[in-house]
């Protein structure tokens, strides 16, 4: 059969740099630091007392209250994502055939404060089974897409992808293939994170993964560099409208760019540390690029996992070196955690959202906290340290890896009829 082309047709993020997708793109292409000393909890008593946390949101401020005290935080983020999107695409219930609109949505952790609220309030008590009967509801991961399919009645495929920090970047690509085969004409993708709290701070210090730099928290994350001392937590979520080609030429729709392809690979390697050689990134790329029809020498830039922990960010270099040869060194790479933190679960589809933007506007978001070049990590290099800068953005590859080996990655390209 013949495959569908596949186009993005809409956008929402709320993110540590901005709750809307022009406050986000504005801030990665300025350099700004979304970290911050944690308010979301008390972390005086641990290890790492900062994270890139959302500013200013008010889920009352879009959704009634009594709904709002009924879902997780996690869950009130993809919502807030999925109307921007929506608008942005300029759909609404009128203007759709629900039956052919789905819903495939991501997280890594899901309702982990949810869950741990829930838990405490038990511990508190004398036994006595006591639980708010929204507790599962508001906890799995797949309720996200759930409720977004309930605001927007949309009945097309509705489900969740969990692979850890991949999770969204599978999504979009389980709703490319679907929208390549035909099963929908338009699907809402992406992810939503919201741990930034006791449980997942203390758990995380716990594994030793995060930063320590308390003294100055702006500067913490630092792909690359050589004084690194681990990742530092972000919450946040993207959504993008995917759409067929044809359905998107035949509504007269905006059309960012198109999503050419994608992979998803093992490294079989380790519970959280990857294959050392970049086995399973060289894979994953190399997959992308197939699945894409492209070569190489074709993707202008490469959005990196680039986490900021020692052991990641020179195997990630080493799979990418592996793959474009040469052109390793003609293409912009950066890393956008350096600004938003991992944001876990969500980071497929915000990191997806930056090489859209750079693709659209022929700018390279920096890798900011750039200070001491790392001797295991090749200098010709272009991570486009410390400052944006603008080139012809053709392609662009954005790369995503998780806990239990888990890699996913998709490329972007600018939309030629």
């Amino acid at each position: 059969m013949q495959l569908k082309r596949v186009v993005v047709t809409g956008i929402g993020a709320i993110t540590p740099l901005g709750n809307n997708l022009n406050d986000y793109w504005n801030g990665l292409i300025n350099g700004v630091s979304g970290a911050d000393m944690i308010t979301n909890f008390d972390a005086s008593k641990f290890r790492t007392k900062f994270a890139c946390e959302v500013k200013g949101f008010d889920p009352v401020a879009f959704l009634d209250r009594k709904e709002a005290r009924k879902i997780d935080r996690f869950t009130q983020f993809a919502l807030y994502a999925s109307d921007q999107a929506m608008n942005d695409a300029g759909l609404n219930k009128d203007n759709i055939n629900p039956d052919r609109v789905g819903v495939v949505f991501a997280s890594g952790i899901g309702g982990l404060i949810t869950f741990q609220q829930e838990v405490m309030e038990f511990a508190k008590g004398d036994g006595t089974p006591r639980f708010n009967p929204f507790f599962i509801p508001k906890m799995i991961l797949d309720i996200a897409a759930g409720q977004i399919s309930m605001r927007h009645n949309l009945r097309g495929p509705n489900f969740a992808v969990v692979s850890a920090c991949a999770s969204s970047t599978n999504a979009m690509i389980e709703a490319y293939n679907l929208l390549r085969l035909g099963k929908a004409d338009i699907i809402l993708s992406g992810g939503s994170e919201a741990v930034i709290s006791e449980a997942g701070v203390g758990g995380f210090n716990a594994m030793k993964a995060m930063s320590e730099r308390n003294d100055d928290p702006k500067t913490a994350s630092r792909p690359y560099d050589k004084d690194r001392d681990g990742f530092v937590m972000g919450e946040a979520s993207g959504v993008v409208i995917l759409e067929t080609l044809e359905h998107a030429l035949a509504r007269g729709a905006k059309i960012y760019c198109e999503l050419m392809g994608g992979g998803s690979t093992a490294d079989a390697y380790h519970i959280t540390a990857p294959h050392p050689d970049g086995l399973g990134a060289r894979n994953v790329m190399l997959a992308a690029l197939e699945d894409a029809n492209m070569k190489p020498e074709e993707i202008d830039y490469i959005n990196t996992h680039g986490t900021s922990t020692p052991m990641g960010d020179v195997a990630e270099v080493k799979a990418s070196t592996k793959v474009f040869g040469e052109h390793a060194y003609e293409l912009n790479i950066s890393a956008t955690k350096s600004m938003t933190g991992h944001c876990l679960g969500a980071a497929g589809v915000i990191e997806a959202i930056a090489c859209i933007q750079a693709v659209v506007h022929d700018i390279i978001p920096p890798t900011i906290n750039h200070f001491t070049d790392d001797p295991e990590v090749d200098p010709k290099l272009n991570f486009t340290f410390n400052k944006a800068q603008k080139r012809v953005v053709n392609a662009a590859l954005s790369n995503t890896f998780g806990f239990g080996g888990h890699n996913a990655c998709v490329i972007v390209k600018k939309f030629v009829d």
